[in-house]
């Protein structure tokens, strides 16, 4: 069973960066697509990303579109959502999640436990 670590969230200014880091303990995920999705307060899950397994394939929701970037780290391991250009919209706990690239939630296996980012206007 793998588990699923992320880190890099925070507080950010509107216009400003972050990169969150996700990382597997138990066995690694190099064999899997990945995604990333964020719930805000009071709102649904919603899903942002997704990579496939190899990396060579990106998927995004059309609202960051242009502003993040999904990538992969097999050797390390490791998959990152690096976030310009942040709006106060962007605002949740975000979600790194395994098995798929998909937007439906269900199709994933496995979670983290997510972590928490702010952007102030």
């Amino acid at each position: 069973q793998v588990q699923l670590v992320e880190s890099g969230g925070g507080l950010a200014q509107a216009g400003g960066s972050l990169r969150l880091s996700c990382v597997p303990s138990g066995r690694t995920f190099e064999s899997d697509a990945m995604g990333w999705f964020r719930q805000a307060s009071g709102k649904e899950r919603e899903w942002v990303a997704g990579i496939s397994w190899r990396g060579g394939t990106t998927y995004y929701a059309p609202s960051v579109w242009g502003r993040f970037t999904i990538s992969r780290d097999d050797a390390k391991p490791t998959v990152f959502l690096q976030m310009n250009s942040l709006k106060p919209e962007d605002t949740a706990v975000y979600f790194c999640a395994g098995g798929s690239a998909a937007e439906e939630p269900r199709s994933y296996t496995y979670w983290g436990l997510g972590t928490q980012v702010t952007v102030s206007s």
